[in-house]
């Protein structure tokens, strides 16, 4: 395969979860997509918080005018 190509994302998850699995066992590599998963879980909720503390109209004439 070229640098420039790219493989569809099935593909791609298969041969990443193959070499995880390969380098660092099943445990590790379901510890590992745990991890990313909640660090995403986390942003997601931080700005949850953020949105929930936002004062809409304050917002919209800043940006507005």
């Amino acid at each position: 395969m070229k640098p420039s190509e790219y493989i569809d994302e099935e593909e791609l998850f298969r041969k990443a979860i193959r070499l995880l699995t390969e380098k660092l066992g099943p445990l590790e590599t379901s510890r590992f997509l745990s991890i990313v998963n909640q660090k995403r879980t986390e942003s997601v909720k931080r700005h949850q918080l953020w949105q929930s503390k936002l004062d809409k109209e304050k917002l919209f004439k800043e940006i507005f005018g």
